[in-house]
This record gives C-alpha cells, sequence and structure tokens, in this order.
C-alpha cells in the first residue's frame, strides 16, 4: 500500500490547475508545443472533442476536425507537458458521451447545436 501512496503523490504534482472543465462536444483550441531542431513554438489544433477517457494523469481527449476534406483525429494526453494550453471556443449541446458517429458524417450534418448555459 505504501507504493501506491507514493504513486498517487508523484501524480498529484504533475496534475495541472488551470486547465478548463471541458465536456463531449465542445470545439476547443489545443496549443500543442513542437520542437523542431533547438527551437521550440506552439501549434494550435482547433476541433471538437469526441470522446474522453481515463480520470487523473490519464486523462485523454479525442479531437476531431477536418483538414483538406479529409477527417484527421489527434488524442491529447490532458496534462501532457506537451500541452501548452487548452481554450474553449464554443460549446455543444449533445445527448452522448461518445460522439464516434460524427466519423461518417459529412459537411453539415457534422454541425453539434450550440450551448450557451454553461
Amino acid at each position: 500500500m505504501k507504493a501506491q501512496e507514493i504513486i498517487r503523490e508523484l501524480e498529484a504534482e504533475q496534475l495541472k490547475s488551470d486547465l478548463p472543465i471541458i465536456y463531449v462536444g465542445d470545439t476547443i483550441k489545443v496549443g500543442v508545443r513542437i520542437k523542431e531542431g533547438n527551437k521550440e513554438r506552439i501549434q494550435p489544433y482547433e476541433g471538437t472533442v469526441i470522446a474522453m477517457r481515463h480520470g487523473g494523469i490519464n486523462r485523454t481527449i479525442t479531437v476531431r476536425r477536418i483538414f483538406q476534406g479529409v477527417g484527421v483525429e489527434r488524442v491529447f494526453l490532458v496534462h501532457s507537458p506537451r500541452i501548452a494550453e487548452i481554450k474553449i471556443v464554443s460549446r455543444g449541446k449533445v445527448r452522448r458521451a461518445k460522439l464516434f458517429y460524427l466519423r461518417e458524417r459529412v459537411g453539415k450534418a457534422t454541425r453539434i447545436k450550440q450551448r450557451f448555459d454553461r
């Protein structure tokens, strides 16, 4: 039991405290740190959150966007040091925990109603 307590303590130090509350269906902008040679820059990745998994330090979000007519999904480890910032662009009104049905849809069929209460 002692080892579990140590692991929990170490994980608590790594957790980010400045994260917004993210829901499935939200459109977010994730600032990803990219290292090119000896320079480092922040590249924005904007898309819709279609899934959230796990909890604590292992929490991940799957973000989907359409790039040049092709759907691109990226899974981000929320508490990773590679994630510089997460900004919420708009809130989405959805009735499911996972929005995998968006993968089969194209164009205007992928729209999500906007939510204003949160």
